[in-house]
C-alpha cells in the first residue's frame, strides 16, 4: 500500500515538473515571438513611412496603403483557421471529447481574431475612401460583402456569449461553416462586379501590381501584421483552454458535492 501511494505521489509531482517546464517554454516562446513581431512591425512602420515611394496620385494618402491591404489579407485568412477548426470540432466531438474541445478553443480565438482584422480593414477603408473619392461609404460589392463578413463574425462571438444551451459549440460550428462561404465572394467581388473599390492590385492583369520600391514595406508590415495575428490566437487559444479547464473542475465539484449530500 505504502509502495503504491509512492509511487502515485511521484507520479504526480512528475507530472507537475512537465507542467511547470512546459509552461515555462511556452511562456519564453511566447516573449521571444512578440518581441519579434514587435520588431518586424517597427521595421514596416519605418519602410512604409519613410523610405516607400510617394505614390504620384495619392500622394502621402497612399501610405495608409502599406497597414489597409494586409489587414483585409489577413481578415481573409484567419477564417479558414475558423472553419477548419469547426469543422474538426464537428468531427471530434462524439470520438473524442479532448480533441474537439482543443479544436473549439482554436475556434473562438480565430474568430475573434478574424472580427478584429476584418474591423481594422473596414475602418482603414474608410478613412482612406474619404480624403479619395469624397465618400465614406459606398454600397458596392467589395464594401458590403467585407462587412457582412464582420458582421458574420460579429454574430459568431455573441452566439458562443449569450447563447443558454448547451450545444453552443455545435451550433457556432454551423454558423462558421456558412460564414466562410463569404470570403472567397469577397475576394472575388471585384473581379466579378465593377465596383467603386479599386481592381486587384496584385494579380489582376497587365497594368495591376506596385512600384518595385514599395514592395518592401508591404512584405514587412504583411509579416508583421500576420505574426500579431498568429500571437492573438495562440493568446487566445491558452485563455479558453484555461477556462475549459476551470469549468470542467466546477462541473466534477458540482458532482462531488451533489454525490456527498445526503438524500
Amino acid at each position: 500500500m505504502q509502495s503504491k501511494l509512492c509511487a502515485a505521489v511521484n507520479l504526480n509531482f512528475r507530472d507537475k515538473i512537465i507542467h511547470v517546464d512546459r509552461s515555462s517554454f511556452f511562456r519564453t516562446t511566447a516573449w521571444l515571438w512578440l518581441t519579434a513581431t514587435v520588431a518586424v512591425l517597427v521595421i514596416g512602420f519605418r519602410q512604409a513611412i519613410f523610405f516607400a515611394p510617394m505614390e504620384a496620385t495619392m500622394g502621402n494618402l497612399q501610405r495608409i496603403f502599406y497597414y489597409h491591404v494586409p489587414h483585409a489579407i489577413l481578415g481573409l485568412v484567419f477564417p479558414y483557421i475558423n472553419v477548419a477548426a469547426s469543422l474538426a470540432y464537428l468531427y471530434w466531438r462524439r470520438r473524442d471529447p479532448l480533441k474537439a474541445l482543443s479544436a473549439d478553443a482554436l475556434a473562438v480565438a480565430s474568430a475573434e481574431v478574424t472580427v478584429l482584422f476584418a474591423g481594422i480593414c473596414l475602418v482603414s477603408g474608410m478613412l482612406w475612401g474619404k480624403p479619395a473619392w469624397g465618400i465614406w461609404w459606398a454600397w458596392d460589392a467589395r464594401l458590403t460583402s467585407e462587412l457582412i463578413l464582420w458582421l458574420l463574425y460579429v454574430s459568431y462571438i455573441m452566439l458562443r456569449r449569450f447563447s443558454p444551451t448547451g450545444q453552443t459549440p455545435t451550433l457556432a460550428a454551423v454558423l462558421s461553416v456558412f460564414a466562410a462561404i463569404d470570403v472567397p465572394i469577397v475576394f472575388m467581388s471585384i473581379r466579378w462586379w465593377r465596383t467603386q473599390h479599386p481592381a486587384p492590385v496584385f494579380g489582376g492583369g497587365p497594368d495591376s501590381g506596385i512600384d518595385p520600391g514599395m514592395m518592401p514595406a508591404f512584405l514587412w508590415n504583411l509579416a508583421g501584421w500576420a505574426m500579431w495575428g498568429f500571437f492573438l490566437i495562440a493568446f487566445r487559444f491558452a485563455l479558453e483552454q484555461r477556462r475549459q479547464l476551470a469549468d470542467q473542475d466546477a462541473a466534477l465539484l458540482a458532482i462531488e458535492a451533489s454525490l456527498e449530500t445526503p438524500q
